[in-house]
């Protein structure tokens, strides 16, 4: 058992133990090599990178192994060399896209500083930059595999990249417009990671922007407190309302709208909304911008009702539904007080036709 044991150490030479030495140090660095060059990413996202990394270094491993312990003759031998080198070809692949990437977010991304710290996030110089680099390394990548797999001349060649040039073409459909929109996004600025949304027009949804990526975009919904994962051409698709950039210095203005009768006064819709906003400004925790008054006016006027709009300013745009549901709470308490209706009235018009009422609705 021993000298079994012994005969087959002796057949590892010292480059096979180098190998297996360079190896078994990346897969013990695999999870900090990720996190220092993969960006902000889920701990799923970076689990499978670990894992993605750790696979190949096995793989380089076993065929390591047995090309030293091969005792088939040099076919064998030619075979495991050349998975060796395809295996070592790929990984170095992907650990060159991911440095790249890494480098061109740390030299053309944008700094963010949050609760979390100090961040770089992407922007569409690092990303358009990190795309013509990654695509750089694929097409060295697969030409050396090419070689390496032994098909030199120019027809196997040839055929083999056309394969690929056609499976490119027949799924572009699939993989194309996401990463067009995804660097148009980028490139406008509107959503940039941290930045808070509202998306969409007849029921909008407010979020926050977690993560633009190539092909999606991964949205935190603030209402609900989940995840939204929205491809990037439908998200250029729909109207989105860009809050975390506001045109005004004084900060974020909001608009309600209410519909009350024309029986109430101009003088007491404005006392009852200034009453309400100045039991808000008195809570030393509201995130109302009371150094502004409130902006009182009438927006229509319907058939049935007034519609008339305050207009007010946030401090902090992140608690914009927690300022609108107590400034409706606060409105609401306060129209009970003066009496006032916040229902939409139904008016009826009464007219006399050859001495007989008639009633129109």
């Amino acid at each position: 058992m021993i000298n079994a044991i012994t005969d087959v150490l002796t057949r590892f030479t010292a480059l096979h133990y180098l190998i297996i030495a360079v190896n078994i140090l990346l897969m013990l660095l695999a999870k900090p090599l990720i996190l220092k060059t993969g960006g902000k990413l889920s701990e799923r996202q970076t689990d499978f990178r670990v894992n993605a990394l750790r696979v190949l270094n096995l793989a380089i491993l076993a065929t390591v192994c047995y090309n030293a312990i091969y005792s088939g003759g040099d076919r064998g031998q030619g075979f495991a060399i050349k998975l060796i080198s395809i295996l070592v070809v790929l990984y170095l692949a992907y650990l060159a896209s991911n440095i790249a990437s890494y480098v061109m977010r740390r030299r053309y991304g944008k700094t963010n500083t949050s609760n979390e710290g100090i961040q770089v996030s992407d922007t569409y110089h690092s990303r358009m930059l990190t795309l013509v680099l990654s695509t750089f390394i694929a097409i060295v990548a697969l030409i050396a595999v090419i070689r390496i797999a032994g098909f030199s001349s120019l027809l196997e060649a040839g055929g083999v990249i056309g394969f690929v040039g056609v499976f490119l073409a027949l799924t572009q459909q699939a993989w194309a417009p996401d990463i067009i929109s995804g660097l148009v996004l980028l490139n406008s600025d509107m959503l940039s990671e941290g930045d808070l949304i509202e998306l969409g027009d007849s029921s909008p949804i407010f979020a926050r922007v977690f993560k633009t990526k190539i092909f999606h975009t991964v949205l935190i919904d603030i209402v609900n407190n989940h995840r939204i994962m929205v491809s990037n051409s439908k998200l250029r698709d729909q109207t989105i309302h860009s809050l975390s950039k506001f045109a005004s210095a004084k900060g974020l203005r909001e608009k309600l709208s209410f519909k009350i009768g024309y029986d109430t006064t101009t003088e007491d819709v404005k006392n009852m909304f200034n009453e309400a906003f100045e039991n808000i400004s008195r809570d030393a925790n509201n995130n109302i911008d009371d150094s502004n008054p409130l902006e009182i006016r009438v927006l229509e006027t319907g058939d049935h009702a007034v519609e008339w709009g305050i207009f007010y300013y946030i401090k902090d745009v992140g608690s914009i539904i927690a300022v609108r549901q107590r400034l409706l709470e606060e409105i609401l308490e306060t129209s009970h007080k003066h009496s006032i209706s916040l229902s939409t009235p139904q008016t009826h018009i009464v007219t006399t036709v050859s001495d007989a009422p008639v009633t129109h609705t």
